[in-house]
């Protein structure tokens, strides 16, 4: 070989060795990434991530008794990065209920919401809602229990709401 054919075939090899060093850096960085995010997998804000679909509501009565009530068909979404949406359908036969959360049978409401690990507590932060002034602009605080088999309980943690509703994961 002649002497320059030697000095690109030597650079030839330090630049593979360059490229090799830094895909084994890169890998490197991505599995500790990964452990990290592992870790982080089991936290209670990580478990409540994704799309829940509603598998029952109770609301009881005057009383204080359970009812009876047509379930609607709901939605719960919550993002890795903390932003959230609910939508709930109610059925025909519920006579179109309205109150602060619901319009004509559907309850519908978007915004963040942070959680309280510890406290088992969630707070939608709202910024818009179906029922518009009624809701927007507000913390509505929860209280939440994960069971063993998966479900998400929320229930209101106001003193004068007593409604509670189990959520599935799609």
């Amino acid at each position: 070989m002649r002497g320059n054919q030697r000095e690109g075939f030597g650079m030839k090899a330090v630049c593979s060795a360059m490229f090799a060093a830094l895909i084994a850096t890169a890998a490197s960085a991505h599995a500790q990434s990964a452990n990290r995010h592992g870790a982080s997998h089991n936290s209670t804000k990580e478990r409540l991530v994704g799309a829940w679909h509603l598998a029952h509501i109770d609301v009881p009565g005057p009383d204080g008794k359970p009812r009876d009530i047509p379930q609607p068909l709901g939605m719960l979404i919550y993002t890795r990065d903390g932003h959230m949406s609910v939508q709930l359908m109610y059925p025909k036969t519920a006579n179109a209920e309205s109150n602060e959360y619901v319009r004509d049978g559907y309850e519908a409401s978007f915004g963040s919401y942070d959680v309280d690990e510890g406290a088992h507590t969630l707070t939608h932060h709202v910024q818009g809602s179906v029922t518009r002034d009624l809701l927007v602009g507000k913390d509505l605080p929860r209280v939440f229990h994960l069971t063993e088999d998966g479900r998400l309980i929320i229930r209101s943690a106001r003193p004068d709401e007593h409604w509670s509703v189990t959520w599935e994961h799609y």
